[in-house]
């Protein structure tokens, strides 16, 4: 099932989207935060044609984290090895990690779908895509979400959204780390709805990234290096998992940088990602 946060005549709430994408039914919960704790929402009022909503991020503030990882398709690592950009790799020789190498970005990065990526001028002048399958972590199997195994991980798996890792490269290189130019206002485009994990195949299901109509990412769910019981099980062995975690799967290649020369976004710049068994999730930088 797909559950968006939806705006509607000065109301927020959450409602269930039809397979068309064409409506959302009202559902009974105060948030979708309470699907993922294992609430069964009911409808609770007739359907509305999706195109008199605001489409939300699925996922409301306050969020706890949003946990990402780097370097996680074989292609990405090593065009991001070779970009300059990767102050984690000296080189070819260890563009590949071997350990799942995790981020944060703050929750206050998160926008919704259409809303406008803001272009952070006198900051950064090297700005960035990524597009991201992003985990939703929902209520587990046994006590708590600490110490998950492996075989257990896809237990911990409510759904999938998509995640826009805006990155500000300049300020990425520059500090050495990944948090500040990962981090800024409206950083992290969400959406379009949060689906449930029953909806998306991880071993057939296609990500895609357009720039202004061109297609600069295409890849396979099933490349990651790291898959994801393997990023829950890293994630978790020291930090309990709760509810409503987001975890950003990583990106394939063609970002920015992996061109020569880099095809940095400028204002106007429309991006839309998509992946196979959730929808499209597009933002304008302005």
């Amino acid at each position: 099932m797909r559950f968006a946060t939806v705006e509607y005549q000065g109301r927020t709430f959450v409602g269930a989207v039809d397979k068309a994408g064409e409506k959302v039914t009202p559902i009974s919960v105060g948030d979708i935060n309470d699907l993922f704790r294992g609430a069964r929402g009911e409808p609770k009022g007739p359907a509305i044609a999706l195109s008199s909503v605001k489409l939300k991020a699925p996922v409301p503030l306050p969020l706890r984290n949003i946990m990402c990882v780097g370097k996680n398709y074989h292609e990405h690592a090593r065009e991001f090895s070779a970009s300059g950009f990767d102050s984690s790799s000296t080189g070819a020789s260890d563009a590949i990690p071997t350990a799942p190498i995790i981020f944060t970005k703050v929750p206050q990065s998160v926008i919704g779908p259409e809303e406008t990526i803001r272009y952070p001028t006198g900051v950064s002048e090297q700005l960035d895509y990524e597009a991201e399958l992003a985990v939703i972590v929902g209520q587990g199997a046994g006590k708590g979400g600490r110490g998950i195994a492996k075989a257990d991980a896809m237990k911990h798996v409510w759904g999938y959204t998509i995640i826009n890792d805006v990155t500000a490269r300049d300020i990425q290189r520059r500090h050495k780390q990944w948090f500040l130019g990962k981090s800024m206002d409206t950083f992290a485009p969400m959406g379009p709805w949060a689906v449930t994990a029953d909806e998306v195949d991880l071993a057939t299901a296609g990500i895609r990234c357009w720039v202004n109509g061109e297609l600069r990412q295409d890849a396979k769910i099933a490349d990651l290096i790291f898959d994801i019981p393997t990023l829950i099980e890293t994630i978790s062995a020291g930090i309990t998992l709760l509810p409503g975690d987001i975890i950003a799967t990583g990106t394939p290649a063609g970002v920015g940088i992996g061109f020569k020369p880099p095809k940095f976004l400028k204002k106007g710049d429309v991006v839309a990602m998509e992946v196979d068994g959730i929808g499209r999730l597009t933002n304008q930088v302005g």
